[in-house]
């Protein structure tokens, strides 16, 4: 298995999980941009947005909802973002699908 996210998911590359469930593991990301900065992605292999399709609608809305619950949990309730990074172009860097939920600080705008 050649994709980083799904030898995190499978524990052969260690991670700081802070939830897990059937369909979505989370973790700390390495590289943070923000004091909070987590990764939420699908376990099943989604290379990303563009390779979705309608049957992955309900997956994609659990993501942005647990995203929703972890920064509730965390107590960022002065603001968070949540990114999803389409492409290269955009900062994808590892092609599964996956949100950044960033909090913690005060967001700048525009991002990019």
């Amino acid at each position: 298995m050649d994709c980083l996210f799904c030898r995190i998911i499978a524990g052969e590359i260690p991670a700081s999980k802070v939830y897990e469930d059937d369909r979505i593991f989370a973790f700390l990301d390495i590289q943070p941009g923000a004091p909070t900065h987590i990764l939420l992605v699908p376990k099943r292999h989604l290379a990303g947005l563009a390779e979705a399709t309608a049957p992955d609608a309900e997956l994609l809305g659990a993501l942005q909802l647990k995203a929703a619950e972890l920064a509730r949990t965390l107590h960022l309730e002065d603001g968070y973002r949540i990114v999803l990074n389409v492409g290269p172009d955009a900062g994808q860097s590892v092609f599964h699908l996956h949100l950044h939920l960033l909090g913690g600080r005060p967001m700048a705008w525009p991002p990019g």
